[in-house]
């Protein structure tokens, strides 16, 4: 694998740009210092109750993310860069999904080949014809990008369901401004604290015809027990709408209603945090407790925005993904500003032959996988791992593609022993309403905390840092 790009140092010794301030600050604190405002942060996240459970462990079921105390920094220039990218990307995911769900102009030249979107299991067939509001599918996307050098960046995936880890970086910035306020005054950080206002004018612009001048909007949550509830329940406090299950909400002639203490309330937008499958238990799984049974016919009726569309999960998928050059081109007749990782799909046979014969320097994901679950990185398996993987791709090509193994960028990062460089990626928020599309400054930056280690996923030991995006 190639060296890591450093965001902070030059080859040849001192910052790049972006990160002289940050160099010069870091040179003049103690060690010591730095490290009881870490403890400091960790004592705040705890205080606040920021938590994420990892299902599967009987023992802790509640862990707080580990925080970076050190920021990582773009210059404005670099940021333009990404966010022109970003929102040509989320524009054609948004025609991409309108036209699979109708007209299938992209099926019938032939770029995509039909089985790709018929038999995936997270092809919506109840969403063939039916028209969402506005035309928006996705409203919120998360899009993970990495960087491999001063120019390059990545699109690692897009999630287009119910992406998370946005209170994260709201948070973060937070502790940040409230630990190191002398370090923020030597920089001109653009904000990110206005996203809460930006996803409200979102989501209330893109409320069904038939809504009020001001369309009520609720979150709904699976409940307390989901892994990300605690930014479900921050979100709504932050965007001050109702914070609902479904067993608070009712459909009534096609119209969703909530119960509050005043009787019932129609409800316009829904910001739901909860799976296809469990949205409707008339439609979808008929043993969810989690949704409202009628829902769907509410949402075909055109009486409630549903935020991200139902069916949007095909564009979130491994084996979509490697057709996004095509789907950019295709709709937009544009060059993708940003590049995919190459991928092999190995469900066509060249491909799977290829992988087969280069597993120890891949990575192989799932092509539903989430989380840095059910990954091989193949450099840093053992040939125990890769014979296990080697079986199950021929048993089932068509559920993985494999990329090779990028050198993602690095940050510098607190560890126990110092400062030190640790592998990154980024996770920025794009919001689509009716007229405009906007991202806030920065976004959602993972660590990897383990040194070499390319898994940045909170569920697999990852941290988080605060992202700085400096104003010119």
């Amino acid at each position: 694998m190639a060296v890591a790009f450093d965001e902070m140092n030059l080859p040849g010794g001192g910052s790049r740009p972006a990160y002289e301030e940050l160099s010069r600050w870091l040179k003049e604190t103690p060690a010591d210092a730095l490290e009881h405002r870490r403890q400091e942060a960790e004592l705040l996240f705890r205080r606040i109750g920021i938590t994420f459970a990892v299902y599967g462990e009987a023992e802790s079921t509640e862990r707080l993310i580990p925080f970076d105390v050190i920021p990582r920094i773009m210059s404005a220039m670099e940021w333009s860069l990404l966010e022109r990218g970003l929102k040509q990307r989320v524009k054609a995911i948004n025609m991409f999904l309108r036209d699979i769900y109708h007209g299938r102009d992209i099926l019938r030249a032939n770029i995509i080949p039909d089985d790709l979107i018929f038999q995936n299991p997270v092809f919506r067939p109840e969403m063939n014809g039916q028209d969402v509001p506005h035309d928006v599918y996705v409203h919120i996307a998360g899009i993970d990008i990495v960087r491999t050098n001063p120019d390059e960046f990545f699109v690692l995936e897009d999630n287009a369901r119910t992406p998370s880890g946005v209170s994260y970086m709201l948070e973060n910035r937070e502790i940040m401004m409230r630990l190191f306020p002398d370090l923020f005054s030597r920089h001109r950080v653009a904000p990110v604290e206005k996203y809460p206002d930006e996803l409200l004018s979102c989501l209330r612009s893109v409320a069904p015809h038939s809504a009020s001048q001001e369309p009520t909007v609720a979150l709904m949550t699976p409940g307390i027990y989901n892994s990300a509830y605690y930014e479900h329940s921050f979100l709504a406090d932050k965007l001050g709408v109702e914070l609902v299950e479904g067993r608070d909400l009712i459909v009534k002639n096609d119209e969703v209603f909530m119960r509050t203490t005043e009787g019932l309330k129609r409800v316009d937008v829904i910001y739901r945090r909860v799976d296809d499958d469990y949205l409707d238990p008339l439609s979808f799984r008929p043993d969810s407790a989690l949704g409202v049974p009628g829902l769907m016919s509410a949402y075909k009726a055109g009486n409630v925005t549903l935020a991200n569309a139902v069916g949007t999960g095909i564009a979130d998928d491994k084996a979509v993904y490697s057709y996004m050059p095509q789907i950019v081109k295709f709709y937009l007749g544009e060059e993708p500003i940003l590049k995919n990782v190459p991928t092999w799909r190995c469900r066509e046979s060249e491909d799977l032959a290829y992988v087969l014969d280069h597993l120890s320097e891949l990575v192989v994901k799932e092509v539903h996988g989430s989380g840095g679950y059910g990954m091989l990185i193949g450099p840093a398996a053992t040939k125990a791992t890769i014979e296990a993987f080697r079986n199950k791709l021929k048993r089932e090509p068509e559920g993985f593609i494999a990329q090779p193994t990028l050198a993602l960028s690095t940050c510098p990062t607190c560890t126990a022993s110092g400062l030190a460089p640790r592998h990154v990626d980024l996770r920025p928020f794009v919001l689509t309403g009716r007229e405009n599309v906007t991202i806030v400054p920065g976004g959602l930056t993972r660590v990897a905390l383990k040194e070499g280690s390319l898994v940045v996923n909170s569920s697999q030991g990852g941290g988080t840092k605060d992202t700085w995006i400096l104003d010119d």
